[in-house]
């Protein structure tokens, strides 16, 4: 089946329905007019926070006070750890790819509730708005860090409350995103696709649902605990009042951890549909592929008390949960295997989007690697609350769900608008970024081994040379992430003109046009195979 544009083709991008204007998007149904509006407001959140990330490491090129008192850098801390962590990288890849190319990957004309869809966005606008003006409102900005460790959340005097329900209601939006997703691919896949004839894309979608509905009412009722403790003066975590602070820490990684696999393995989903494509030969392993993003998703629940390894654990609870934290590195390292063997002997056409993977594997690897390391009991010790854990968490989540987010950009970017964009200034972008990340965070790896604290707005002389190099590095990422960002803006209008299937690709989405219909398929396809079978299902132009 090949929809090309003719008689009675109207693209989602053109067709206008009851309301015109902002109005057809705002009120739109269409799940991916929805995830266009994800990926317009992440974009604009992201360089907020990104702006304040330079901020702050322009204040970190020197010790001392240099642009802002320590105050300030712990409100910019805050609210640039919100925003990364719940208004862009949680929602991200699922909000935006998820909603655009789910219902079309497994052959349905939108998501089981479309309202509801249309309903998580603007909880999510909501939220994230919310968590913006915390920092302008009331008190003055929050200035506990993105976790709202009690008892600073609880004592503190500033607007913690507003960030508190800013990230509650982001909670809800991700919840309900989940409990769709779950529904329309169990009740709305194509005739003949078959769990296992379901693209990987969408089983990583499936695996981060569950955690997102399962995990999230945990955190949404911890941060209620923390108001109800600063409003009503209920002891659940102040001492003084009967509470217990490592309470709080135990809720919050509970969810926070799952949190990090609801950001990676849509991350891995996306670039597990790069690879064949580029490749041009099926996935090795697809399987194994399935059966480990499900024991991704399964193990990480148990895995939180790594963490706490310093707050007073027993030793036999700390036992268990280090076991647990190497145990569930081993579903990865299948995926990282499965990746590269997919590639081997494969016709490589080394594109954009593939360059971005390959970046993927090997910053993802990089904070696995570290991550084994506070894994250990031993070694947790010495680099517990230390640059080396911002190192690491920065290599999985930025180097891990952004260099993936930034591949499936470049790998859905002729679908979703019918423009190519120029690969010259894609590539170009993509080795300033590649340089600039791992010239800004690598060098934390070494001072935090060398006993440089995280979170602290000033430090020792001895640190100077890793901080001036990483923030260096920091200049140089915002120069790429510029580039990238124009290059991709520019050619949405002036492109050439994007073919049904630039990439060759074999799953559904490469088999309609670009953009695609208003309803995606003028009749439903009937799956008759398994997926990414190249030789097979190779599509007429």
């Amino acid at each position: 089946m090949n929809n090309q544009p003719g008689d009675g083709y109207i693209s989602y991008l053109d067709y206008q329905g009851k309301h015109r204007g902002i109005l057809s998007w705002l009120l739109s149904t269409d799940h991916k007019r929805i995830g266009l509006m994800y990926l317009y407001a992440v974009i604009i959140f992201f360089f907020v926070a990104a702006f304040l990330g330079l901020a702050m490491r322009i204040e970190k090129m020197a010790p001392g006070p240099d642009i802002m008192d320590a105050q300030t850098y712990n409100g910019i801390f805050t609210i640039h750890g919100v925003i990364m962590v719940f208004i862009i990288v949680i929602p991200g890849i699922s909000a935006i790819f998820g909603n655009f190319f789910l219902p079309i990957m497994i052959g349905a004309r939108d998501v089981a509730f479309p309202k509801l869809n249309l309903f998580s966005w603007y909880l999510y606008i909501t939220g994230a708005v919310l968590g913006v003006l915390s920092q302008f409102a009331g008190d003055g900005p929050p200035d506990t860090g993105w976790t709202f460790y009690v008892p600073y959340s609880a004592e503190s005097a500033t607007n913690v409350i507003y960030a508190l329900t800013a990230a509650f209601i982001l909670g809800f939006s991700s919840i309900l995103t989940g409990l769709n997703f779950i529904v329309t691919i169990h009740r709305m896949r194509a005739p003949g696709m078959t769990w296992f004839r379901m693209p990987l894309f969408p089983w990583s979608l499936y695996a981060t649902a569950w955690i997102q509905v399962l995990a999230t009412p945990i955190v949404g009722i911890t941060l209620l605990m923390v108001i109800a403790e600063r409003t009503l003066n209920i002891g659940f975590f102040d001492p003084a009042l009967g509470g217990d602070p490592l309470l709080f820490q135990h809720l919050f990684w509970i969810y926070s951890h799952p949190a990090v696999y609801i950001m990676i393995l849509p991350a891995m989903g996306i670039v597990t549909e790069i690879f064949p494509t580029f490749s041009q030969k099926p996935v090795f392993g697809y399987g194994a592929i399935v059966i480990s993003s499900i024991a991704i998703a399964a193990v990480g629940y148990f895995v939180w008390g790594h963490h706490m390894f310093t707050s007073g654990m027993s030793y036999w609870s700390r036992w268990f949960f280090s076991f647990l934290t190497f145990i569930v590195a081993i579903p990865s390292a299948i995926k990282v295997f499965n990746w590269v063997s997919t590639m081997y002997g494969g016709a490589i056409d080394l594109k954009p989007p593939l360059l971005y993977a390959i970046s993927f594997i090997f910053l993802f690897m990089i904070g696995g690697f570290t991550g084994l390391a506070l894994g250990s009991l031993a070694t947790n010790v010495h680099l517990h609350d230390t640059d080396f854990v911002v190192a690491h968490f920065h290599y999985i989540i930025f180097g891990g769900m952004g260099f993936a987010f930034f591949a499936g950009i470049h790998y859905w970017y002729p679908k979703i608008y019918g423009r190519m964009y120029s690969n010259r200034i894609a590539n170009i972008a993509w080795g300033i970024l590649f340089a600039g990340f791992n010239l800004l965070y690598f060098p934390l790896f070494i001072i935090g081994i060398q006993g440089m604290p995280r979170r602290y707005f000033d430090y020792l002389p001895q640190f100077t040379t890793g901080q001036v190099i990483s923030s260096i590095g920091a200049f140089i990422l915002i120069s790429g992430l510029i580039l990238m960002t124009a290059n991709l803006i520019y050619h949405r209008k002036r492109g050439a003109i994007a073919p049904a299937n630039p990439w060759k690709g074999v799953t559904l989405e490469w088999l309609i046009p670009s953009p695609p219909p208003h309803e995606n398929f003028v009749e439903i396809p009937e799956i008759k195979h398994k997926p990414y079978l190249f030789a097979k299902t190779e599509p007429k132009e």
